[in-house]
């Protein structure tokens, strides 16, 4: 329980402290015009309040990455609790701060022209192709998990029959229903659905975790944390999956996940000050923290330790929906239960959907066309549902899941070489940007040579020589260009 409450008062600190020198940093002013106001389109650039803005930020970059993620990553050991704490506080919220700012002060580009702007235009066209091909495996996994998550709770026998390889009937039904609310979400002004309905969704998290939060340390006797002794690999097939890379990509957005500044340019366009960046920006992310801290905390507490949730997760096959439910029903009664379901549920729908409407935006300003027009949207979203449909059925969900790991990871590591290049034009301390991108340079190419589902090697040491070799190649040129930033 210490090292639990350390870490929780630590990501809570780090919001007045480490994020308000950031906002020093990033020379925040109010005074300065924001793209909701100069931009205005009544679609996408369109002022909101504050705390409506936070509140759909949180849900965009959580979706379920702070709860099927820490889950699973808690089977790491405790030393999952440092990875959330200093990922969040140093690399995440910076990551998600700074990329937002810097889209803010741009008139709320997408991620890619920002990388562009920066890294020059061979990282643009890569940034380009990747951003909206993680976009699609986005609104793939948060199409399917829901689809799979309702069949399962909303159980209709005769409908349970194959269909398409492994999807049954049902869940095929409930693709085509999330489909049509997917479609609607992408293409309506952000104030129809968005606006309305996600800080509902939102608060719901929010009261999710709170209410585990609660059964923590009210029943701190029967739900025991460990405590953070050592640095020990914890997972049950700890030679398969070490540490470095497996619980860097495993735990994202509890810590640090490109997803992220692919959406905050969503929120830049609506944001009506420069001084909400740090709620908005930094604040959400050490909000999603402190939710992937805590399920992390249930996960091993409720089984008794990091053994027994390995073995929960055995005997469930991997299943992070089925350990949540099981959760849920015990600690908070199955009412309440049917409400975190539900809430878990919204979580992957909400991020599906902002993920294909900010592939939109990212096509668009890479194609120059604007979105003001109804049918310029429709031409430029067909092909990003297409493709998503086409994901889902050609590609089992592990599959998806690994390279979506990896990719997220990897646009996460090119948004902080970028964050590194704008310190170092602004002349401010490099070191803010450069340390987090040369760890997660080390981290996404050694899962390269690593992750079962790519190269796989058997050798660590070998892999891990290559992984450093190729992190040097990618720092050496990334000093050149910091270079001619003077």
């Amino acid at each position: 329980m210490i090292t639990f409450l350390i870490c929780l008062a630590a990501l809570i600190t780090a919001y007045f402290t480490y994020g308000k020198y950031l906002e020093r940093i990033c020379e925040i002013d109010e005074k300065n015009p924001v793209p909701s106001k100069t931009m205005y389109d009544g679609v996408d650039y369109m002022p909101m309040p504050q705390w409506k803005i936070f509140l759909i930020q949180l849900l965009n970059i959580a979706g379920l990455g702070p709860i099927f993620g820490a889950l699973l990553g808690a089977a790491y050991g405790p030393i999952a609790f440092l990875w959330i704490t200093l990922g969040g506080i140093f690399m995440g919220a910076m990551h998600d701060f700074v990329a937002g700012v810097i889209s803010l002060k741009n008139n709320g580009l997408s991620l890619p022209e920002i990388i562009g702007k920066y890294l020059g235009n061979g990282s643009k066209i890569f940034m380009r192709i990747a951003s909206v091909l993680l976009m699609v495996l986005v609104g793939a996994v948060f199409m399917s998990q829901p689809a799979e998550l309702i069949a399962s709770n909303i159980s209709t026998p005769q409908l349970e029959v194959t269909a398409f390889d492994n999807i049954t009937l049902e869940v095929f039904i409930w693709l085509m229903v999330i489909l049509v609310y997917y479609i609607l979400a992408t293409l309506l002004p952000i104030d129809k659905i968005i606006g309305r309905f996600y800080p509902i969704f939102g608060a719901a998290l929010f009261i999710m975790a709170i209410s585990l939060l609660v059964v923590l340390l009210l029943q701190s006797d029967k739900y025991s944390i460990p405590e953070l002794t050592s640095l020990r690999n914890c997972i049950a097939d700890a030679e398969k999956y070490p540490i470095v890379p497996m619980l860097f990509t495993t735990i994202a957005c509890g810590a640090l996940s490109g997803f992220h500044a692919t959406q905050s340019p969503m929120m830049a366009r609506c944001m009506t000050s420069e001084k909400q960046s740090r709620s908005i920006f930094y604040g959400a992310m050490i909000a999603e923290s402190i939710i992937a801290l805590i399920w992390a905390a249930i996960g091993m507490a409720f089984w008794g330790g990091v053994e027994g949730l390995n073995e929960a997760i055995a005997q469930n096959g991997g299943s992070a929906a089925k350990l949540v439910n099981i959760i849920s029903e015990a600690t908070l009664g199955k009412a309440i239960a049917a409400f975190v379901i539900f809430g878990v549920i919204a979580c992957a729908i909400t991020s599906g959907d902002t993920a294909f409407r900010s592939a939109r935006l990212i096509v668009a300003d890479m194609l120059g066309v604007p979105q003001e027009g109804l049918m310029k949207r429709i031409y430029v979203s067909i092909p990003l549902f297409v493709g998503g449909l086409l994901i889902i059925f050609a590609m089992p969900f592990q599959t998806i899941w690994s390279y979506f790991a990896w990719m997220n990871q990897t646009l996460a590591c090119i948004t902080l070489w970028c964050i590194t290049v704008y310190l170092a034009r602004k002349k401010k301390p490099v070191v803010i940007g450069m340390i987090p991108a040369l760890i997660m340079t080390y981290v996404c190419t050694s899962y390269i040579f690593i992750s079962p589902m790519m190269a796989g090697m058997e050798n660590r040491t070998f892999a891990y020589i290559l992984a450093a070799i190729a992190t040097i190649i990618i720092a050496a040129a990334a000093r050149i260009k910091i270079r001619k930033q003077f």
